[in-house]
């Protein structure tokens, strides 16, 4: 993981050599250059500040907001943008490198200036710039009353992020919209204290389905990231936000499973605690949750790491039809068009965003609703999904 961090800053300087190459074609203006580098020089003071204030105990959470957001501005659209000068230097290769195309550079500075726009929307308004997201999944066992069952799942509130009522509110009425048979949240609530979701506790209490309302925990909701004057209080901050999946309306699933009825026919879902590769906690326990599952049910797993599925829930003795997961927000950055999907996420989970198949058995991973550490998002948007189950062959290939 530290090698794929020292990845990511290479290119980040990189890039910021290679934009400043443009910005010298085009002036020669010394007090530009030397602004230039006390851009650059204030990033890198920043960030060694932070450092000694966390080396000395405390988090400073605002000037890490503020860093990474100047980080976005300044060195994202620098990045992007050079790819027109490395394309340049190809030509210039074979042409004995001559001087830099004036028209090249001002192509450069001007997509840098689109990228940062784009960076600057989803700073400002993508935090809230929900995406409806659908996908029809076909089973050959699927019983037959389930053909055509919807659900809806949403995932990583993060609620001790949200400063916007009428955001959050656009995003809920999205979800209500859509009138699914089942209701399903994938965890991570909060961001560390049960206390951020009490404002919002009104607005998700009016989130309903005819089957029901039903969520799983993720790995923020154990406050396992914050100080704790003792460890009472933070089994008490636990105890308090399951109380809050109750009191907006819904069952919390701890390593259990519940049966889902439909006439005579019913399936089965599946809801485990958080259980997540490398530092995370394995709070999550499938073999105790499909203890009482019959073999020939159909099940649909809610796990909110999506390294899960990899790791446990495609080896498990019990066939598990559909697992449901969040936890990535596709890192809330990245570029998704025309079918094209990447982040940096992607060099840290195999599955990130989604529709993943392997055989008869599927993941999906949600975008997340909220966000958290980055105050916005850009280019990958907030996320409510729509899965159809069809009763059928299957047709949907891995994405």
């Amino acid at each position: 993981m530290a090698q794929r961090f020292i990845l990511i800053l290479l290119l980040l300087v990189v890039g910021d050599l290679y934009f400043y190459q443009a910005v010298t074609t085009l002036t020669q203006n010394p007090l530009l250059h030397t602004a230039y580098w006390l851009v650059d020089l204030g990033i890198i003071g920043g960030i060694a500040s932070i450092l000694f204030i966390r080396r000395a105990g405390h988090t400073p959470q605002r000037l890490i907001n503020g860093l990474m957001a100047a980080l976005l501005l300044i060195f994202i659209p620098r990045l992007f943008s050079s790819v027109l000068l490395m394309a340049e230097d190809v030509t210039r290769l074979f042409r004995g490198f001559p001087a830099r195309n004036l028209y090249v550079s001002e192509a450069t500075l001007a997509l840098a200036g689109v990228v940062f726009l784009v960076v600057l929307f989803g700073l400002t308004t993508g935090k809230h710039f929900y995406q409806l997201k659908r996908e029809t999944l076909y089973f050959p066992d699927l019983p037959e009353a389930f053909d055509g069952f919807t659900i809806t799942q949403f995932s990583d509130v993060h609620s001790g992020s949200f400063t916007d009522a009428k955001g959050v509110q656009k995003g809920l009425d999205l979800v209500k919209d859509q009138k699914s048979d089942l209701l399903l949240f994938t965890g991570d609530l909060v961001n560390n204290m049960a206390s951020e979701m009490d404002p919002w506790i009104p607005r998700f209490a009016t989130l309903h389905a005819p089957y029901g309302n039903y969520s799983v925990l993720g790995n923020h909701d154990y406050g396992d990231y914050a100080r704790w004057e003792s460890s009472a209080a933070k089994a008490a901050n636990l105890e308090r936000l399951k109380a809050i999946h109750e009191e907006i309306g819904f069952k919390l699933l701890l390593n259990e499973a519940v049966t889902i009825r439909k006439q005579d026919q019913s399936i089965s879902l599946v809801g485990v605690e958080n259980w997540g590769k490398g530092g995370f906690h394995k709070y999550g326990d499938l073999e105790k949750a499909t203890a009482n599952v019959p073999d020939n049910a159909f099940k649909i797993l809610m796990s909110h790491d999506p390294s899960h599925w990899d790791e446990v829930t495609l080896g498990h003795n019990q066939h598990i039809h559909l697992t449901l997961a969040g936890h990535t927000h596709g890192m809330q950055f990245g570029i998704e068009m025309f079918g094209f999907k990447w982040s940096p996420i992607k060099y840290f989970y195999k599955q990130w965003a989604g529709l993943y198949q392997q055989g008869s058995k599927y993941l999906y991973v949600n975008r997340g609703f909220g966000f958290h550490g980055l105050r916005g998002r850009i280019g990958i948007w907030p996320e409510i999904t729509v899965l159809t189950l069809k009763r059928g062959a299957a047709a949907v290939q891995a994405a």
